[in-house]
């Protein structure tokens, strides 16, 4: 308690951490408190249909990701959602399309195009899922909960429906806005944790309805509910694990003599992670799993037929499966665009270092190459169980608001979006002389997100 004390007046030393600190929480506050503004014309009062629709199933992800916003046909109810299924159209557009190939190798001002491309696309995107959102939202509530300006209206008018179609829209981008204005002028990543404060938003009331629930029942239920808790600590630690986890490459330094002094000659080791992806793969993976659900217009899963239904039941065998499948793939495909081991070997080599018994060069990169192929594989099977944790545990009776804390998306990005922040504030503590918040002063995490611009 003492070094934790500590670590805070340490931080609260530091002026330029502590505005950056100061500004992620008022920008934090700012997107809760949006999340509770109703759409102009909706009675706040007549949303429990909604709300009940909401509890469980596909639509239960989409309104934990907006952090209760979807649930209370709120003016960020689409949330960042629009924004990530942007990014990912243009990052697969980045490895397929020459064009955008070269903006990628353009430095600052391709990036500028690339993120100006993204919000655009954003905008399509918003645009074609509010519509749906706004039909599903007067399907679930009765017409006098939805007249705008018109108390006898029995139904919703032109203007509500355009105005709120507008208001969705600017919602997203201004989320959106909010995320780049925490990675600019607060710490960590801002969509990251724009979206790790939605889901920690539901973990109150997730616990709450799931300790209801088991003292409901005749006998054990208090005992269970405890194993369930202890469950969910082991599976965060799991996934602290997965985060952290790294195979350790030896790289020998030649000996170099410059003037009277001696570099080199010494032997270090490059860290390649388990998990290079971080969350992305589940991210990239349940942005396309959401699409049947906003194809029919978030209606009722229970109400849908054929591969509509399949894929909107998350607890559902073949959409874990495909889940699964997307996951491993994405997870490849992540490593492969953020890891190059031919960079690696190049930037080896012109140091002097090599690894002991392989060829600097292509050799290096080769071999670098087929260590990262080998550790992806359990990487990416590990992490595509996790995902599929929610629907495992939802077997043995656990409610679908908590099951969701048991892996999945949800706890993922909470464990690493928590380690990237608190090694963002170790890195400033550190270059001040200060101590770290950890005794051994290093955390590791990982770039959660790093789509903004």
């Amino acid at each position: 308690m003492k070094r934790f004390i500590q670590t805070l007046k340490n931080i609260y030393k530091i002026e330029d951490l502590r505005i950056r600190i100061i500004n992620t929480l008022g920008f934090i506050l700012i997107y809760r408190l949006g999340s509770y503004v109703v759409l102009p014309g909706v009675d706040p009062s007549q949303l429990s249909q909604l709300q009940a629709q909401t509890q469980d199933g596909i639509l239960g992800l989409l309104n934990m990701f907006s952090g209760g916003a979807f649930s209370n046909a709120s003016i960020f109810a689409l949330g960042i959602m629009p924004y990530i299924s942007a990014s990912i159209v243009v990052q697969l557009l980045g490895v397929a399309v020459p064009y955008f190939q070269k903006l990628q190798k353009e430095g600052e001002s391709g990036r500028k195009k690339i993120n100006q491309i993204t919000r655009y696309l954003t905008v399509l995107i918003t645009g074609a899922q509010a519509p749906a959102y706004i039909a599903n939202l007067t399907t679930q509530l009765p017409p006098e909960a939805i007249s705008p300006f018109d108390p006898m209206a029995t139904s919703p008018t032109t203007f509500f429906i355009i105005s709120s179609v507008i208001i969705l829209v600017s919602g997203t981008m201004f989320v959106m806005w909010l995320g780049e204005r925490i990675t600019d002028k607060g710490i960590g990543n801002g969509i990251s944790l724009l979206i790790m404060v939605g889901i920690i938003a539901q973990l109150p009331f997730a616990i709450f309805a799931e300790f209801i629930a088991r003292m409901e029942e005749q006998g054990g239920g208090l005992v269970v509910f405890l194993a369930e808790l202890v469950i969910l600590m082991s599976v965060i630690v799991l996934c602290v694990m997965l985060v952290q986890g790294t195979r350790r490459i030896p790289v020998q330094f030649a000996k170099r003599v410059v003037g009277n002094k001696q570099y080199g000659g010494v032997r270090q080791y490059i860290p390649l992670k388990v998990n290079s992806a971080g969350v992305m793969p589940i991210i990239f993976a349940q942005a396309i799993m959401f699409v049947p659900i906003t194809l029919v217009g978030f209606a009722d899963s229970d109400a849908l037929t054929g591969v509509a239904a399949v894929f909107s039941d998350f607890h559902g065998f073949w959409y874990n499966v495909v889940f699964a499948t997307l996951i491993i793939l994405f997870t490849y495909f992540y490593t492969a665009i953020t890891v190059n081991p031919n960079q690696m070997a190049e930037d080896m080599k012109k140091n002097g270092g090599f690894i002991p018994g392989v060829k600097p060069g292509k050799r290096t990169a080769e071999f670098i190459d087929n260590i990262m192929s080998r550790i992806t594989l359990p990487g990416s099977l590990f992490l595509a169980f996790v995902a599929v944790m929610p629907a495992i545990v939802s077997q043995f009776g656990v409610t679908g608001q908590f099951a969701q804390f048991f892996g999945g998306t949800s706890l993922l990005i909470m464990v690493g979006v928590v380690l990237d922040t608190l090694q963002q504030i170790e890195s400033h503590l550190l270059m001040r002389h200060y101590d770290g918040l950890t005794k051994s002063g290093r955390i590791k995490g990982r770039r959660s997100m790093g789509m903004t611009g």
